[in-house]
C-alpha cells in the first residue's frame, strides 16, 4: 500500500477508476460478441441492430478514455466490413 497521503488517494482513484472501465470493456465485449454471433448465423437484421448497439458503446467508451479514439474506430470499421460482408 501507499506510504503517503497522496499516492493512497491516487491508489484508491485508479481502483475506483479500474473497476469502472471493466464494466464498461465487458458492456463492450458482450455486444461485439452478440453481433459477431448475428452474423454466423446470417441474421442480417439482428446484427445490423447490435451493430448499432456496439458502434454507441464503443463511442462511449472512447469518450470516456476507456479505449483509444482509434481503437473504437478500427473495431468499428473491422465490424461495418464483416456485415457488408454478409450478401
Amino acid at each position: 500500500m501507499a506510504g503517503q497521503g497522496s499516492a493512497a488517494k491516487r491508489y484508491r482513484q485508479s481502483e475506483r477508476r479500474r473497476l469502472r472501465n471493466r464494466v464498461v470493456r465487458s458492456r463492450v465485449r458482450s455486444s461485439i460478441r452478440k453481433f459477431l454471433v448475428a452474423v454466423e448465423d446470417q441474421n442480417r437484421d439482428t446484427a445490423s441492430e447490435q451493430l448499432k448497439t456496439v458502434t454507441t458503446l464503443l463511442d462511449s467508451a472512447a469518450g470516456k478514455g476507456v479505449y483509444h479514439q482509434n481503437t473504437a474506430a478500427r473495431t468499428k470499421s473491422r465490424l461495418t466490413r464483416k456485415l457488408n460482408a454478409m450478401q
